[in-house]
């Protein structure tokens, strides 16, 4: 079942988050609590999940950014596209894409980008596959107070 998370859903979520690219889960201190918090009050951010038998497995973020330009219509971010490593190559993560794509569409957004790190073919074609291309635009990423 694909839907938006719920303040329940941390724990599960932080657990997913270990598949993506963190190495652990952060300690549930003031600073996480907060910044959950602010997650779940924002109409514009939308942590979408995929819940399997009351497991979630996969999960993306889609966030509504205001525009001033093009006709005054907002665009989508997607971040954070992750599944769970024992149930891969089944959809999962798609059906998160087309939740998303379907906020984005209801909220009269012009274009959908995402940023991925992979440089493997199987996940550039997932991503071509839902639809999106690396043709139209170049991604120019700085860390800010990390290394990469």
């Amino acid at each position: 079942m694909v839907r938006e998370v719920v303040k329940e859903d941390l724990d599960s979520l932080l657990e997913l988050y270990l598949f993506l690219h963190e190495d652990s889960i952060p300690e549930h201190d003031r600073h996480l609590e907060k910044t959950w918090e602010q997650i779940l009050e924002d109409p514009n951010h939308h942590l979408i999940v995929n819940e399997i038998d009351g497991q979630i497995i996969s999960s993306c973020v889609c966030v509504i950014i205001p525009n001033l330009t093009r006709n005054v219509r907002p665009y989508a971010f997607v971040e954070n596209v992750v599944t769970h490593a024992d149930h891969r190559g089944k959809g999962y993560a798609g059906e998160c894409l087309a939740y998303a794509k379907k906020i984005a569409e209801q909220e009269n957004c012009y274009k959908m980008m995402l940023l991925t790190g992979s440089k493997k073919p199987e996940t550039l074609h997932f991503y071509e596959k839902a639809g999106y291309n690396c043709s139209d635009k170049t991604a120019f990423i700085q860390w800010i107070g990390m290394e990469k």
